[in-house]
This record gives C-alpha cells, sequence and structure tokens, in this order.
C-alpha cells in the first residue's frame, strides 16, 4: 500500500472516451485528488461522486482536480458520468493494476472479487502523496469536509509550479 510522503505510482487507464490517460499529465501545476471507489450505480459510490461533483468549485478555487478510478468499465463509468453529470475525469482500472499498486484491493465484496476499496488519495504538484484515507468498509464514505479543507490548506501554503 501506498503511504504519505511517498511519489504516487504513475498509471494509465482509459477514460470515458476510451483515450487512455496517465496520471502524470495531471501532475505539475494541480493538487491531485485521487478517488477510487467500489462500483458505478451503486447506491453509496453515487453520493460518494456526486458530492464531490457538487463541490467541485471548492477544490477548483483550491487548484485541484479529481480523478475518480474504479475496476468498472469506460463503457459503464461513461454511462454513470452522464447520468450523474459528473464533472471530472473518470478511469477505467478494469484489470486492476491501479488499485493493486494503491493497495485499495477488496479480496471480495458481496461474492464480487477485486473490487476497488474506497479512498482518497492527496497528490502535490510534484506527485508526492501529501493525504490518505481508506476505508475497508463499502458503506462508509469519506470525510469530505476535510478532504476541502486539507486541499485548502495546501493550495495556500505551496506556491505554484511553474
Amino acid at each position: 500500500m501506498v503511504e504519505v510522503g511517498e511519489r504516487a505510482p504513475d498509471f494509465e487507464l482509459l477514460d470515458t472516451e476510451l483515450k487512455p490517460r496517465r496520471l502524470s499529465e495531471f501532475l505539475g501545476k494541480r493538487f491531485v485528488v485521487i478517488l477510487t471507489f467500489p462500483a458505478a450505480f451503486s447506491p453509496v459510490c453515487t453520493k460518494e461522486l456526486c458530492t464531490f461533483r457538487d463541490r467541485m468549485a471548492l477544490l477548483n478555487k483550491a487548484n485541484a482536480e479529481v480523478i475518480a478510478i474504479s475496476v468498472d468499465t469506460p463503457f459503464t463509468l461513461k454511462a454513470f458520468k452522464e447520468a450523474n453529470r459528473l464533472n471530472f475525469t473518470m478511469l477505467s482500472d478494469f484489470n486492476k493494476e491501479v488499485i493493486t499498486k494503491y493497495g485499495v484491493v477488496h479480496e471480495s465484496l458481496l461474492g464480487l472479487k477485486g473490487v476497488a476499496k474506497r479512498a482518497v488519495f492527496i497528490l502535490d504538484p510534484k506527485g508526492l502523496i501529501v493525504y490518505k484515507w481508506v476505508s475497508d468498509n463499502p458503506g462508509i464514505e469519506p470525510p469530505y469536509e476535510e478532504v476541502i479543507r486539507i486541499v485548502d490548506e495546501l493550495s495556500r501554503k505551496y506556491s505554484p509550479v511553474m
């Protein structure tokens, strides 16, 4: 499992338009908030991602970009994104490479093997993990206000990377 202070492992995953996206393309000038979640269209995941959607203005003000990752197919994620008007990047980790690298794999969840744990990682512009929250209980939502507060504090602490 990755830890605070470590460099976040780079990855390449397909987005909802089937375009390969690398973590490294998001780094440099912004903080990156990586969300991993178990399953599109499930009640708790829908609530979580819609809550982040509704707080994007605060995250953008704090110079942060959100990337949401699950093991759902890009097609499922596209439908989920459109149905909920999600305003951030969604990536498919169908082959479970990223959730394995980051150490956020549910070995079995309701009989499903290898879905993502609900987790939040905040990366600084250089790709260092500055915050980590992981839940073994898929029914527990992330601490939204804490995530926003930390990104806001970090954005005031760090000078922009040029």
